[in-house]
């Protein structure tokens, strides 16, 4: 690896624990109507985009941390499709 790989590594384990810890919040809210889901379908279609444009660059870290952040937005809205229709 390379050293600046470990900076990538770094910022990509910073952003994906900050996401992570947004999915709990949510999990944990009663409320879901703050949560647009414009926000879940532009945050999936801005990874799917990355994820791609990452693998023909051929750089693991990006095409790692935009696969944890579709992950996280598809956790995210199924928590909170869960919660909305299961009151």
């Amino acid at each position: 690896m390379r050293p600046e790989d470990y900076l990538g590594w770094g910022a990509s384990a910073l952003l994906i624990i900050t996401l992570l810890h947004q999915v709990r919040t949510q999990l944990r809210s009663r409320d879901t109507r703050a949560v647009s889901p414009w926000l879940f379908a532009g945050q999936s279609a801005a990874s799917i985009g990355f994820i791609c444009y990452s693998a023909i660059l051929g750089n693991i870290v990006f095409i790692v941390t935009n696969s944890l952040i579709l992950a996280t937005a598809v956790v995210g809205q199924a928590a909170l499709w869960w919660r909305h229709w299961h009151r």
